[in-house]
């Protein structure tokens, strides 16, 4: 070729959970683990709504910014369930998932060379995300001591004169681990001082099991300096639907919405109407699939007790993340050879950063008796190292 592609692109490692999905795919009679899909079926009121816009002909265009219907459910669902207070038409935009929501916050807020301050281990696009905008990813290593929960002093020690934007990423992907009130306080502090932007992706919002689920956007100073992400595939098993929103100060939405007419122009159509369905009567199908989760929670927490295997216990979203390092094995070793004698599929913590590297993110998001035959196989195969 005569010209070279993008270096910058070219130099981004691609995310660690598809090569393991990937892998999957390639071997017969595999228990997956590794990614992180509800095993339950979106509810039929969800797809019944889906399948009614589809027979009615809503196969159109809607408004950039979504359908005025469901940005208003999206600002209902937020008072309800959280206390916050978002003006449907001016802080709301509708999003292919909350990735693209992610995406589109620090691309409107940075300028090159900002620095965006990223806890990990956390989800796999914050960085690439940082990268792609020009700006310069700054990495917490949380610690296991702590719950993987983000300290005000950790905060303060990565926070320079260039840091612009916090991505604040709990309940967490892959540790499971959550922030409580009395933590997001200690944040917020640091956060108002320093004149840092959030960016709080609380997908996993509905599936906390421990006491209510606080986001950092109720707390006196925050709202007007963060960018609130969320969307349906976690809470109402439609990650297919690829759908998402974000509330955020008139200002910020306005940047994202220009970033997001010319790359995306709307979100599914389809999908909207029936995310409005899901807001408005969906609450007992997050608490019939909270209720799930949970019980195989706890069968995994108990279940690595028995074994001997390291995991402090997470209270947010569906994940378990054990501790591997006493078999002297990379976390990519350990998956690979569990995968290739056991025929289970889990993913390496080094996926989700450097301080994942020792653990495992296994997904509890499968019926439990897929998990208790994937733990006999884990529990002989851990008896012969």
């Amino acid at each position: 070729m005569i010209h070279k592609l993008s270096e910058k692109v070219i130099n981004i490692k691609p995310s660690g959970i598809r090569k393991f999905f990937d892998l999957v795919a390639e071997k017969k009679d595999v228990i997956s683990l590794g990614v992180g899909e509800p095993d339950f079926d979106t509810p039929w009121h969800i797809r019944e709504e889906g399948i009614y816009a589809f027979e009615k002909g809503r196969t159109f265009y809607t408004s950039n910014s979504g359908l005025k219907d469901l940005r208003i459910e999206i600002t209902k669902y937020l008072k309800r369930r959280y206390n916050l207070d978002y003006d449907a038409m001016s802080e709301t935009l509708v999003t292919v998932g909350g990735s693209e929501a992610i995406d589109l916050a620090i691309r409107a807020i940075v300028n090159d060379g900002d620095e965006v301050i990223i806890p990990e281990p956390c989800y796999v696009s914050y960085k690439p995300c940082a990268i792609l905008a020009n700006a310069k990813p700054v990495v917490i290593d949380l610690k296991v001591e702590n719950e993987f929960r983000l300290t005000a002093d950790e905060l303060l020690d990565a926070t320079t004169d260039k840091t612009k934007i916090l991505v604040l990423p709990f309940p967490n992907n892959p540790t499971g681990a959550i922030m409580e009130e009395k933590d997001l306080k200690e944040i917020a502090k640091v956060c108002i001082e320093k004149d840092i932007y959030v960016i709080t992706d609380e997908i996993y919002a509905e599936l906390t099991y421990k006491g209510k689920h606080h986001s950092i956007a109720e707390i006196p100073g925050m709202k007007e300096r963060t960018v609130y992400i969320n969307g349906f595939s976690k809470a109402y098993a439609m990650t297919g639907w690829r759908l998402g929103y974000a509330c955020a100060p008139n200002e910020i939405i306005r940047q994202m919405t220009k970033i997001h007419q010319f790359a995306i122009m709307c979100a599914p159509t389809i999908s909207q109407y029936a995310a409005i369905e899901a807001l408005k009567n969906g609450d007992r199908d997050v608490e019939m699939m909270k209720e799930s989760y949970n019980q195989r929670r706890l069968f995994l927490i108990e279940s690595f007790k028995e074994i001997g295997l390291p995991c402090f216990e997470p209270f947010g979203a569906f994940y378990v993340f054990p501790c591997i390092k006493k078999y002297n094995m990379t976390s990519e070793e350990f998956a690979m050879k569990f995968l290739e004698e056991e025929n289970v599929a889990v993913v390496p913590g080094s996926a989700f950063g450097d301080s994942g590297e020792g653990f495992l993110r296994i997904s509890y998001a499968y019926s439990i008796e897929n998990l208790k035959v994937a733990f006999e196989k884990l529990k002989r195969f851990v008896s012969k190292l």
